[in-house]
C-alpha cells in the first residue's frame, strides 16, 4: 500500500515546486512600463531646445501627481522653462533639477509634459533620472543608467542622444542663479521630501524600485521551494522502500 500511495505524493511534491518556481521568474521580469523624453533635432550645443517628456503609468489604482527629474551635467535648474503639461500641474526648482506636479492624471493614463532647455551641453547624450509619484504614494524611480544581469534594463532613465554641435557652435554665458520661469507660474518651493527623493535619484542602478520587484529575491525563494520538496519526495521514496524491505 505504501507503495502505490509514494509516487502520486511525489508527483504533487514536483508539480508543486514547478509551480514556486514558474511565479518566482514571472514575478521577477521588469515592468515594461518607461519614461521617455524626445527632443527635435537634438543637437550638442543647440540653445531652446523642446524637450518633450511622456510617463507611462503603472498602476491601476491611482494616478501620477508628480515627475521629479534630476538634471544631467550641464544643465541647470535655472536654464529650465517649463511650456506645457497636464491640468493644473506648475513646475518647481529642486536641489538638483525640478519637478513638475499637480493633480493626479487619471488612474492608468500616462503623463505627458514639455520643457525648454536654455542650451543643451555639449554631450553624446543626456541622462534625464526621473522620479515618478502617484497619488497613493507609490513611487517608481527611472534611474538606472546600465543593463540590467538578463540583458534588458529595469526601470531606466530616460535617455537623449545628441547629434553632434553645429558648425560654430559655441557655449553661451552661464545661466543666471535665479528660478527657473514656469508657464503657469509656480508658487512651489522645493521640500524636504523632494529632497530626498533627489538622493534616492542618485543610487546605483542595482537598486530596484520602491516596489519590490528585485528579481533576485523571488528566484531565490523559488529554488530553495524546489530543493525543499525535492528532498520531501526523495525521503518519502526512501521510506517507503525501507518498509517493503
Amino acid at each position: 500500500m505504501s507503495h502505490i500511495t509514494t509516487a502520486p505524493t511525489a508527483r504533487r511534491l514536483f508539480v508543486a515546486a514547478g509551480t514556486v518556481l514558474a511565479a518566482s521568474v514571472a514575478f521577477a521580469v521588469p515592468a515594461s512600463a518607461h519614461v521617455e523624453v524626445e527632443a527635435e533635432d537634438a543637437a550638442a550645443l543647440a540653445e531652446n531646445v523642446t524637450l518633450n517628456f511622456t510617463a507611462e503609468s503603472e498602476s491601476d489604482k491611482a494616478g501620477i501627481t508628480k515627475l521629479e527629474v534630476i538634471l544631467p551635467e550641464g544643465i541647470v535648474p535655472a536654464d529650465i522653462t517649463y511650456k506645457e503639461g497636464p491640468t493644473g500641474w506648475k513646475l518647481a526648482p529642486t536641489a538638483r533639477g525640478y519637478a513638475v506636479s499637480g493633480p493626479a492624471v487619471a488612474t492608468g493614463k500616462d503623463a505627458a509634459y514639455s520643457v525648454t532647455v536654455r542650451q543643451l551641453p555639449e554631450a553624446k547624450s543626456l541622462a534625464f533620472k526621473t522620479l515618478q509619484t502617484y497619488s497613493d504614494g507609490q513611487l517608481d524611480r527611472w534611474i538606472e543608467l546600465e543593463k540590467s544581469s538578463d540583458g534588458g534594463h529595469g526601470s531606466p532613465a530616460p535617455i537623449l542622444e545628441l547629434k553632434p554641435a553645429a558648425p560654430g557652435a559655441k557655449p553661451v554665458s552661464p545661466s543666471p542663479t535665479a528660478d527657473p520661469t514656469t508657464a503657469p507660474p509656480s508658487t512651489a518651493t522645493p521640500t524636504a521630501s523632494a529632497a530626498q527623493d533627489d538622493k534616492a535619484g542618485e543610487e546605483t542602478a542595482e537598486e530596484t524600485s520602491d516596489d519590490g520587484s528585485s528579481p533576485a529575491l523571488p528566484i531565490t525563494i523559488g529554488v530553495v521551494a524546489l530543493a525543499a520538496l525535492a528532498g520531501g519526495a526523495w525521503w518519502w521514496k526512501r521510506r517507503s522502500t525501507a518498509g517493503r524491505a
